[in-house]
């Protein structure tokens, strides 16, 4: 599969490739371009010039061709959800999900985009504006990039992409290096239902080489980033040199609090939503659960039995409900970091076996509160690690311990104290009685401290993809 530049089918400009692996079955299914810093140059030229006359475009028009695109995706939808499967191992019940969320998130950002309204400042005011009248404008940041994880292509390439061009920006997409076939394949849809040449484009590649070279671009005026803190800290500094718009969301080691009065069953059925999802490869997953020692032993055994019920089957079964994670190198990083886990204290008490890149849904316990992965080691898997609590007080101490602050959660039936609880977490999103892992299109989604900068979602992602203009209409009153 090619790249996608000014409306074209191409190959990189020195012609090397990646190599795209089922994780599932270790076959190289595809290869994509590695594009240069060429590629890259030619790329920005054409948003750069389709960018103009895109502004001009009225909304109601631009809405009219995402529609299009939508339906385009609703009788594509088996190709691109086996496509979406086969590159990423997720089950085939969540590929069609994320395909299915297409539809829920471009309608959203129409409506949104549509009532995008400026803002009036009035006469008089201010001492000395009697006769002024001013009015604010929203206008496109210009050309924009958007590097889009492995994890949730579809989802991000929604948030991202919909916005952003609905503002009368240009974008051009960085997908994963691990699995960008279905965002290539989402771009030319937007290609066939009549979007113009230039609007989107795909350029495929490594990050250090082709996604640096974007972020770096000096007429590149905005970036929207999702994945790790590491690489986010380099994209936005990167993006410094320019003073481009950067907008981050990164990783996150989320707290799942449960207290001695808990529901302790809807704890441990929000533990699977909120943990195995996806295989446990979520930024905002639950990750670190606080448990009070007056339910430990009863979440510990519920926990494990209610994992043993999980389908564990090949991707392309319906019911299959833990799929593999993205690459076998993913997976060996999570046997280094389990054993890191259980040499300082933590205690496997269910599963813990791997092959290739499968890593068997797995409880750790008794992890002290001073392990690694009570702070900022992120396992990036369906690891559910256990750490005792004494009391809520300790729990928000723990729990705000870590330098990331993407979502958090706690399990009470005292509202008073979620509440207060609620109040003191160090994150961007507090759920009570409910996982960490709830995203959904309409909220304003990013974190706190090493989780990012700006937020996204159809409340605020048009404050990300615009800037404000001031016009002012000096002593127009009589």
């Amino acid at each position: 599969m090619q790249c996608i530049i000014n409306g074209k089918w191409v190959d990189a400009s020195d012609k090397s490739t990646i190599e795209i692996v089922n994780p599932y079955t270790g076959k190289v299914i595809d290869k994509v371009p590695n594009c240069t810093p060429k590629d890259v140059n030619k790329a920005v030229e054409c948003a750069k010039k389709a960018q103009v006359s895109w502004a001009k475009m009225p909304v109601y028009k631009k809405a009219e061709i995402l529609y299009k695109f939508m339906d385009l995706v609703d009788e594509n939808k088996d190709d691109l959800a086996k496509t979406l499967m086969k590159e990423t191992g997720k089950p085939i019940s969540q590929a069609y999900g994320e395909i299915a969320n297409i539809r829920i998130a471009f309608s959203a950002f129409i409506e949104k985009a549509k009532h995008l309204y400026g803002n009036i400042i009035p006469a008089g005011t201010e001492g000395g504006q009697d006769k002024t009248i001013q009015l604010t404008l929203r206008e496109p940041l210009g050309v924009m990039v958007a590097i889009i994880p492995f994890n949730f292509p579809c989802d991000l390439f929604d948030q991202k992409v919909a916005p952003a061009i609905l503002a009368g920006n240009t974008v051009i997409v960085k997908p994963p290096h691990q699995n960008p076939s279905i965002l290539i394949k989402l771009t030319w849809l937007l290609h066939e239902a009549g979007l113009p040449k230039g609007v989107v484009q795909v350029l495929t590649g490594e990050g250090d080489k082709t996604g640096n070279a974007l972020s770096r671009h000096p007429d590149v005026h905005g970036i929207t980033f999702t994945g790790s803190t590491r690489v986010g800290k380099i994209t936005y500094l990167n993006g410094a040199e320019h003073l481009a718009h950067v907008a981050l969301e990164l990783g996150g080691n989320d707290a799942f609090i449960v207290l001695d009065d808990a529901d302790v069953d809807l704890a441990v059925e929000e533990m699977v939503w909120g943990r195995m999802y996806n295989t446990g490869q979520v930024c905002c997953a639950s990750k670190r659960f606080i448990v009070q020692k007056g339910v430990l032993k009863e979440f510990e055994e519920k926990a494990a039995k209610r994992l043993s019920k999980l389908v564990v089957a090949p991707p392309t079964d319906k019911k299959s409900e833990i799929g593999v994670l993205i690459t076998k190198s993913a997976c060996e990083k999570v046997v280094k970091q389990v054993e890191k886990v259980v040499e300082q204290g933590g205690q496997i008490i269910y599963g813990g076996h791997h092959e290739g890149a499968f890593f068997e849904p797995t409880i750790i316990t008794n992890i002290p509160k001073t392990a690694d992965v009570a702070f900022d080691e992120e396992i990036f898997a369906p690891v559910v690690s256990i750490i005792p609590c004494e009391n809520v007080d300790e729990a928000v101490e723990i729990a705000n311990q870590s330098s990331y602050g993407l979502s958090s959660c706690i399990f009470t039936k005292d509202m008073k104290v979620a509440a207060d609880v609620a109040s003191k977490m160090q994150a961007g999103e507090v759920v009570i009685n409910g996982a960490s892992f709830h995203r959904n299109f309409e909220m304003p989604f990013g974190g706190y401290k090493n989780s990012g900068i700006g937020t996204e979602g159809v409340m605020s992602t048009f404050d990300q993809v615009t800037k404000t203009k001031t016009i002012t209409l000096k002593n127009i009153l009589m």
